[in-house]
């Protein structure tokens, strides 16, 4: 065996490692995942896409459409609000909404479901709102 083919082993050997480490960080959720995809297309993602009937997004909680980037709640019965479902500390796709609040697993902040607001650190900006429009029981991108 030569010294080139004992490095490029090496080399092979380390490169498969390392992607399967990061295809392990994804993260599992426990089931406790909220995520929703689209009822549509999963990959138009634009304007005008049903997102949710008003029946699927429970009131004092919400649910976070994976595909779309966006999290969907309803405060108060018949008030609906969306933000982007991307933590504002690092990036990640929050991964539940509960006790109204919208959790970022990677970290642990969270944010209120009513303005997206704070709640608890490490991210110190609120998640920014995303437009909607509800039109009769249709949730849609606006």
């Amino acid at each position: 065996m030569t010294v080139g083919s004992t490095r490029r082993t090496v080399l092979a050997t380390g490169a498969a490692g390392t992607a399967g480490l990061l295809v392990g960080c994804g993260g599992d959720n426990g089931g406790d995942s909220q995520e929703e995809t689209s009822p549509g297309d999963a990959d138009t993602g634009g304007a005008g896409e049903e997102l949710a009937r008003t029946a699927d997004i429970p009131v004092g909680g919400g649910r976070i459409f994976k595909d779309q980037k966006v999290v969907v709640t309803q405060p108060q019965e018949g008030d609906f609000k969306a933000f982007s479902a991307a933590c504002t500390h690092q990036g990640c796709i929050v991964s539940s909404v509960s006790d109204e609040t919208i959790d970022c697993a990677c970290h642990g902040s969270k944010f209120k479901i009513t303005d997206g607001a704070v709640v608890r650190g490490p991210a110190t900006e609120p998640l920014p709102a995303e437009e909607i429009k509800v039109s009769g029981n249709s949730i849609q991108l606006a």
